[in-house]
């Protein structure tokens, strides 16, 4: 109990070290800084996420082998990048094989995605939800521990993540930037541009393509698609399979990210991310899957600036700060901010 008491008095922040921070806070530098890191890894959040929204959306699935997906695609680019830019490769040559990469990853990992679905998830689609969960639950821990096995026989330390990959990280990105004043790191700037594309390409497939309207007329009445002729199944299994690609394109961008890295760690750490901003924008909603990635995005940045710059003593305080937000959300609007009470099933 003393002890608990004396890291608690630790933990609170000195007076004069508070007022000098804040001051740094709201310096338009330091203010633009913590904003667009906080939008680079909203875009990361929004990537992984977005796949996740999806399957529930549609189909009434909580995908707990998401996150596994995600470590998948993160040390499959890293087998592609490693390979092929090993031996170094100028800044348009690494960008434009990352992007083949992404791509390649992408493709595989929709056909394993759909392939799963059909085999292992449609077959108990008439059960209950549980069965679902320990389902896909079981599929994420098949693959992390197949993942951990074959990264230690291939000598690559799961723990800590792979710093071969992450070390073809072209060097422009690495570099800082002058952004409206404020030093910025260019890897930010990389994550923020792959985000757009990719949240301007989801929308467009479910907007502009007869799959969009498949899944949004699903997510809203699966029956009465279903009634209409409209083969739901085959859409399941094309949902699933996006999902899953989405979840492995944030894995090869992790790959390359400074904070991340391929790592079986991933598997887990990058599902909770992915459940607190599907839960906080709404389940099924991609418009509140946006949000909620920038809501948690900037905070996370935010409070990860409290601790560095010693405000704050407490290393847990950003996964603290995100997951009150959960909980604040869920008291205040448990549906999530864009969410509707009932949505998915079949």
């Amino acid at each position: 109990m003393t002890g608990d008491v004396v890291a608690l008095a630790a933990a609170v922040p000195d007076v004069a070290l508070l007022t000098d921070a804040l001051g740094r806070f709201f310096q338009p530098s330091t203010f633009a800084r913590l904003v667009v890191e906080g939008l680079g890894k909203a875009a990361v959040y929004f990537i992984i996420a977005v796949g996740l929204t999806l399957v529930f959306g549609l189909m009434g699935v909580l995908n707990f082998a998401h996150g596994a997906f995600a470590m998948l695609g993160s040390y499959l680019g890293g087998i592609l990048v490693v390979l092929a830019l090993a031996g170094g490769a100028g800044p348009i040559t690494s960008i434009a094989f990352f992007v083949v990469v992404a791509a390649v990853v992408f493709a595989v990992m929709t056909v394993v995605g759909g392939a799963l679905e059909v085999t292992l998830v449609r077959p108990i689609y008439d059960r209950t939800p549980t069965y679902q969960i320990l389902m896909t639950f079981g599929i994420g821990l098949i693959l992390e521990e197949g993942t951990r096995i074959a990264a230690t026989l291939r000598g690559v330390q799961p723990e800590p993540p792979w710093l071969k990959a992450r070390g073809t990280l072209p060097g422009f990105l690495e570099t800082q930037y002058d952004v409206l004043g404020a030093n910025v790191r260019g890897f930010y700037v990389f994550e923020i541009v792959l985000g757009v594309l990719v949240a301007v390409a989801v929308w467009l497939f479910l907007t502009r393509t007869l799959y969009g309207l498949y899944i949004r007329a699903g997510s809203e009445d699966s029956e009465m698609v279903e009634a209409l002729g409209i083969d739901v199944r085959k859409a399941f299994t094309v949902v699933f399979g996006l999902g899953t690609g989405l979840a492995a394109v944030g894995g090869v961008l992790l790959m390359w990210d400074p904070l991340w890295g391929a790592s079986v760690l991933l598997n887990i750490d990058v599902l909770l991310y992915a459940f607190v901003v599907v839960i906080i924008g709404g389940l099924g909603s991609f418009k509140g899957t946006l949000v909620a990635a920038v809501v948690v995005g900037v905070a996370d940045s935010f409070t990860t600036w409290l601790f560095n710059t010693g405000i704050v003593t407490f290393s847990g305080l950003p996964e603290v700060t995100v997951f009150l937000l959960l909980v604040v959300v869920l008291i205040v609007r448990p549906q999530g901010l864009y969410g509707v009470e009932e949505v998915g099933g079949h």
